[in-house]
């Protein structure tokens, strides 16, 4: 039986790419409000940590504006050229996202180690450090609901860009302590310290996302609790005696394909062993949401079912004895 694509109607990846867009949205309204307000705090202090939660929020902006175009890419439904969908357009943009706190983290560094050779006195340290909890408020508040509709949508790009946002909103966080514990001490080469420090936890952020991205555009399976859910809607089947083998998974954006052969009693009529797919696809969508399956019926007791249990079927050997059985032309 030739392969079979399903996934459910209801939760098609497209559909769900489009409505996600107003998030992205939201992210760069978010970040162009932090923007202001984090300038205008390192302006009126002159702090080092401070001016690096500024340059973040730069990147912040950078950052939504690329999750909205790959999105909306994301959004388009397949075509000809692209069979599959557009899902792994959120692979580039968390991939860009990732790379953009890498260099945010290299900037406030740079900055860092500057202000910690020459010190500088802060000024104003009070209003500055107001305006600063006030634009890491907007920005916990708005990395909160991108985290939450991400990950209900699987979305990669929100979670992402969520992530950013909370580097930024920990950023904050160790600078008002930082240019707070100056105002305290006196002692100006702390707010340099605490700017390394969140420099350094930006980086292991930075580098978890790019992990992530290039793991997509690999391809790599699902995760060991995806694949549980798949096995456990599989196991009522296993126990009626029928076999399955070369499972193969892969992500992409939101949408997750699962390829399949099952193996049933040879003597089966085509409409059973197709009655069995539609049962058996619709179990495994129900438990793996946004799940597109690919399933080949195969009979059991035949050898060349369980020729392509490999990863990868070799046609070219398969074909091999086929071709040495023909007759050789005669010779001239």
């Amino acid at each position: 039986m030739p392969d079979t694509p399903k996934a459910t109607v209801e939760e098609a990846p497209a559909a769900s790419s489009r409505s996600l867009t107003r998030f992205a949205w939201l992210s760069i309204a978010a970040a162009l409000l932090t923007i202001g307000l984090k300038t205008v705090a390192y302006l009126l202090t002159g702090s080092v940590g401070l001016l690096s939660d500024a340059i973040e929020s730069f990147v912040n902006l950078v950052g939504g504006i690329m999750a909205l175009a790959m999105l909306t890419v994301a959004a388009r439904p397949a075509d000809e050229a692209h069979a599959f969908g557009h899902g792994k357009a959120e692979y580039f943009s968390s991939g860009v996202e990732g790379t953009l706190i890498l260099i945010a983290a290299a900037s406030i560094g740079i900055a860092s180690v500057e202000r910690l050779i020459t010190p500088r006195p802060l000024e104003q340290v009070g209003l500055g450090l107001g305006v600063s909890v006030v634009a890491s408020l907007v920005n916990l508040g708005v990395a909160l609901l991108l985290l939450r509709v991400g990950r209900k949508y699987n979305s990669i790009t929100l979670e992402a860009n969520a992530q950013h946002l909370m580097t930024d909103v920990w950023t904050s966080v160790g600078v008002v302590v930082g240019v707070g514990a100056v105002a305290l001490t006196g002692w100006q080469r702390l707010d340099p310290i605490v700017a390394l420090v969140v420099a350094a936890n930006i980086v292991w952020t930075g580098v978890r996302i790019v992990r992530r991205s290039i793991s997509g555009l690999m391809d790599v399976a699902l995760s060991a609790e995806e694949l549980g859910l798949i096995h456990k809607a599989l196991e009522p089947y296993r126990q009626d005696g029928l076999e399955f083998h070369a499972l193969r998974t892969r992500r992409a954006g939101g949408s997750r394909f699962v390829t399949l052969h099952i193996l049933v009693p040879g003597d089966w009529t085509v409409q059973r062993g197709h009655q069995l797919l539609e049962r058996l696809e619709g179990d495994i969508c129900r438990a793996l949401p946004n799940a597109i399956m690919f399933t080949h019926l195969e009979p059991l007791g035949d050898p060349a079912s369980c020729a392509d249990v490999a990863l990868e079927r070799n046609e070219t050997a398969r074909a091999t004895p086929a071709m040495e059985q023909r007759p050789k032309p005669p010779s001239r």
